[in-house]
């Protein structure tokens, strides 16, 4: 019996972590040294697809071996990419114009083993938000402190009550890491079977 190949999450992201923890699998975590920025004319689904691909070529250029998985989230605003706001003033903002719309989360996997094709999909979450206050948006600011979060929704958290409606086909994806469509590229790859 060959021994299975190391698998590693090429994000240090603690959502992501989470997710990965559920699969039941060991992993180890490393952070890509990748700069996320979305290039000129570049939609936001392709650019949260190229990060997530640059992510999972970065840790894997020093891991030859090894299995690795990135992802990468934005939320698609009218093809402008929402991503982590990083402080309450950006939050609020990026909350006050999704006020009463529908907005799309774009969550993109790539997964890179040796000698295999690369494997990448982007999973898309149809999110509605509900017409909040300004003093309701900032109560939960204040709460959740989400800046680390894409367009400042913590949806695992209080971030839920912002909301109207969430449609997707895998409900994991909003969180950070679609573990559906991971599932699927591990079991191609031999590494996952339903106990």
């Amino acid at each position: 019996m060959t021994s299975r190949p190391p698998l590693i999450l090429a994000s240090t992201s603690r959502y992501r972590r989470e997710l990965m923890q559920r699969l039941g699998l060991p992993f180890s975590v490393e952070r890509p040294e990748v700069e996320e920025q979305q290039h000129a004319g570049e939609t936001p689904r392709a650019n949260c697809r190229r990060l997530a691909l640059d992510k999972a070529r970065d840790v894997a250029r020093q891991h030859h071996e090894a299995i690795v998985i990135g992802s990468d989230q934005v939320l698609d605003l009218d093809g402008v990419a929402l991503s982590k706001p990083g402080d309450f003033a950006t939050a609020l903002d990026q909350l006050q114009r999704c006020q009463g719309r529908t907005l799309h989360c774009h969550t993109a996997l790539a997964v890179l083993a040796p000698g295999e094709p690369e494997r990448v999909d982007v999973v898309d979450t149809e999110i509605i938000y509900r017409d909040l206050s300004v003093a309701e948006l900032t109560a939960y600011l204040e709460r959740e402190q989400p800046f680390d979060a894409a367009g400042a929704v913590k949806v695992e958290t209080a971030g839920i009550t912002l909301l109207h409606a969430v449609r997707s086909d895998d409900p994991t994806a909003i969180i950070g890491l679609p573990l559906i469509r991971l599932t699927d590229f591990l079991r191609e790859l031999g590494l996952f079977r339903v106990a």
